[in-house]
């Protein structure tokens, strides 16, 4: 008997339509859609799989964005950021089962949530000097937290407001940056035995999903001012910054 004829269609279609909402909104706000992932994904598959088909579902979906926003994308922070990324990536897929990193989500959590403060929600474009090799400590962190959780994408968008990135050039440049992230990600979760076909059907499914996402989110995205778009990237950061705590608290006092 196939897999697919072992699943739920309607938790195909769930994972499809998760993937839709939350990726128009990710690309509307600079990312966050995998966060917004983590509590109903947890629900629905089971917080063992979750990162996995996180990951799984915005690697399939990401060469749809890299084309769309081709033209935007900033090639010379994408060459500090990739290489200590995929490094990350591959050290993080070794850790995954031996490494409790919720006091880390706690602090990254944290400094989501004072990105409020920080920008004035918006009004003020940049709150601190970034250089070009910030991005290559960044990449290395941001890979292994991403990968142990499925998404850390918010984290990045203050580093690129501050180094004046914005609007499409900010996801074109995210979204490149995530793709060769995610070819390490699924290479290091295959590698250590982390992927079954159950977990490919469903990052799959979401993935499709996310393309749609991804076009929508495109056409509203064109339709923003500067400021619209920093105040949509803010409250995702702040509400990812929570799901964050939500998240790593409750394993702090068990």
């Amino acid at each position: 008997m196939s897999i697919l004829s072992e699943l739920s269609p309607w938790l195909l279609l769930g994972l499809f339509a998760l993937g839709a909402c939350t990726f128009t909104l990710s690309t509307i706000s600079g990312g966050g859609g995998a966060l917004m992932q983590i509590p109903i994904l947890n629900f629905l598959i089971g917080t063992s799989k979750t990162a996995q088909v996180i990951n799984l579902g915005t690697f399939v979906s990401r060469p749809t964005r890299i084309i769309i926003f081709w033209k935007h994308i900033v090639w010379k922070v994408f060459w500090y950021y990739v290489p200590a990324a995929m490094l990350g990536a591959f050290v993080a897929g070794w850790l995954f089962a031996e490494v409790k990193i919720y006091w880390i989500q706690i602090v990254v959590g944290v400094f989501l949530i004072s990105t409020f403060f920080q920008y004035r929600f918006g009004k003020k474009e940049r709150s601190f000097e970034v250089k070009l090799w910030y991005f290559i400590p960044l990449g290395f962190f941001i890979a292994i937290i991403g990968t142990f959780t499925g998404g850390m994408g918010p984290v990045l968008n203050p580093f690129m407001l501050n180094a004046g990135i914005d609007k499409e050039a900010l996801v074109g440049t995210k979204s490149a940056q995530s793709f060769f992230l995610g070819l390490s990600q699924i290479g290091s979760y295959a590698f250590f035995g982390l992927l079954t076909p159950e977990l490919w059907t469903y990052g799959i499914a979401m993935g499709g999903g996310a393309i749609v996402g991804n076009l929508i989110g495109k056409w509203l995205l064109q339709r923003m001012s500067k400021l619209a778009f920093r105040k949509w990237v803010i409250t995702l950061m702040v509400i990812s910054g929570l799901v964050l705590l939500v998240k790593a608290l409750p394993e702090v006092f068990q």
